[in-house]
């Protein structure tokens, strides 16, 4: 294994295994591409099976200190963790926009925030969580205790790389597992600088490791490994399909985050200003490029002219280009190739007679922007009920705006499609409100708000969306094993 000392020169990032920094055994690499300029800005390891036994067996020998530390010592190194990158928000912020196409300011507000944020929480749910114990008759005393499982397999993608890689390593470190983790190959950087700061901070060596390359090389050797219990995956609904088969003869606890399709339900007695305002952020957010965005809006008819005329105008208001510029808006998306998929499902509503109220086209950037990913962002009308563009996750700046007339037509609307991640619901009658909730399928419910996260509750999807839930108590169940002692006295 290469020891180094600044590994980060020329963009060329490596492994971080066992403590320390190194290429891949085979010595190949994997150019890292900025989607805003097109221009190749480094290169990472295309790691192996090879790679991944090294890194699963550096966790393995670094679990038992690691499970034994307790709870305090661990709160501690974690709390040291989300110290140090608050510090670097700046340089976390510019690697992550540079990486993924995001405007700088929406990494500098949400992302690197809540990557601190999901570390500070970890450390101290662990120090206040408590285990159940009942009395029962004979003199019965029945107890349960929670162990970490050993090597945790962590796998993200490229849309939020440090938000959601900090997701799945602070709880399942908190608990005392350790980790390989295998972040998307589009994003790795903030990944690579994340190991930088375990070495700064006294993480011990092998408790997490960073292994990049590609899904398939390395994600796909890290899933099978036989010395891995357990697998946290967000990532497309296909590849995560696959993952499941892919593990089940090993019989493996599994946590899927997959795709959403969801759902703004708007009824005429909402506060149409607020949901125009609010509807535009969780279209467009990110480029549209967060499985959370409410990618279909649906407006009682009442109200669907007003609506949309105030949709439009929030529209307008949104300044796509260079992803650096602290006034964009909207950023690059991450690389052509997705971005000509985005493009085509706009082509497929146009030829099915939808009506492109806005956007629709890749915006004219000058140098060095021209070649970039970018498209605008764009709302649609019109477009049939049972259109590809209704019903596939489309992962882009790309919004349909569909009327509806009572209730019952509102819920099967938001309900016809494969996925179930979230929803939004506005109206100012609270009894509407928890009906609709209800009877939406769906992981999480926001009533007349978006994407206000709190990590006590749980998360994640229904149907095609997902398996399993985590956050708050959920993490620290998943990432553990329950075991139940009864006691005769």
């Amino acid at each position: 294994m290469t020891n180094t000392t600044h590994p980060v020169k020329r963009g060329i990032l490596r492994n971080f295994i066992g403590g320390e920094f190194c290429d891949a055994r085979g010595g190949a690499r994997i150019d890292n591409v900025n989607p805003a300029t097109g221009e190749v800005i480094g290169a990472l390891p295309d790691s192996g099976v090879s790679d991944v036994d090294l890194a699963v067996e550096s966790a393995r020998a670094a679990f038992p200190a690691w499970k034994a530390s307790g709870r305090e010592a661990r709160a501690k190194t974690l709390y040291a963790i989300a110290d140090a990158i608050e510090k670097k928000k700046h340089g976390l912020a510019l690697a992550e926009t540079r990486d993924q196409g995001k405007p700088v300011s929406l990494s500098l507000s949400m992302d690197i925030p809540r990557a601190a944020a999901n570390f500070r929480f970890f450390a101290g749910a662990i120090l206040h969580e408590s285990d159940d114990a009942f009395h029962g008759d004979g003199g019965l005393f029945n107890y349960t205790a929670r162990k970490p499982l050993g090597v945790c397999g962590l796998i993200t993608p490229w849309n939020l790389p440090l938000y959601l890689l900090s997701w799945k390593i602070a709880p399942a470190l908190a608990t005392g597992n350790t980790a390989v983790c295998k972040p998307s190959e589009f994003t790795s950087s903030t990944a690579y600088m994340l190991a930088e700061i375990f070495a700064e901070t006294g993480l011990p060596p092998g408790v997490c490791n960073m292994v990049f390359g590609s899904g398939p090389a390395a994600g796909g050797a890290l899933v099978t490994h036989p010395r891995v219990p357990l697998i946290s995956f967000t990532g497309g609904t296909k590849t995560g399909a696959g993952l499941a088969t892919a593990v089940a003869p090993q019989f493996k606890k599994v946590s899927l985050e997959l795709g959403g399709k969801n759902a703004n339900v708007i009824f005429a007695d909402a506060d149409l200003a607020l949901a125009a305002r609010t509807s535009v952020r969780s279209s467009f957010l990110n480029q549209g490029e967060i499985c959370l965005c409410g990618s279909r809006i649906y407006v009682e008819r009442s109200v669907f002219e007003s609506f949309l005329t105030a949709l439009r105008a929030e529209t307008a208001k949104l300044v796509v280009g260079d992803p650096e510029d602290e006034r964009t808006t909207v950023g690059a998306l991450i690389h052509s190739e997705h971005r000509d998929k985005v493009e085509s499902y706009v082509d497929i509503a146009r030829s099915e007679g939808a009506r492109v109220e806005s956007g629709g086209k890749r915006p004219t950037l000058s140098a060095p922007f021209a070649r970039g990913a970018f498209y605008e962002p764009t709302i649609l009308t019109g477009v049939r009920a049972d259109s590809r563009v209704q019903k596939e996750e489309i992962f882009g700046p790309v919004v349909t705006v569909t009327p509806f007339g009572d209730e019952a037509e509102a819920v099967m609307l938001a309900n016809d499609v494969e996925y179930g991640l979230s929803a939004s619901v506005w109206t100012r009658d609270a009894a509407r409100a928890h009906r609709v909730a209800e009877a939406l399928d769906v992981g999480t419910v926001w009533v007349n708000a978006w994407l206000m996260r709190d990590l006590r509750v749980p998360f994640g999807g229904a149907k095609a969306s997902g398996l399993g839930r985590e956050g708050g108590r959920h993490s620290l169940e998943f990432y553990t094993e329950t075991k139940t002692v009864a006691m005769k006295w």
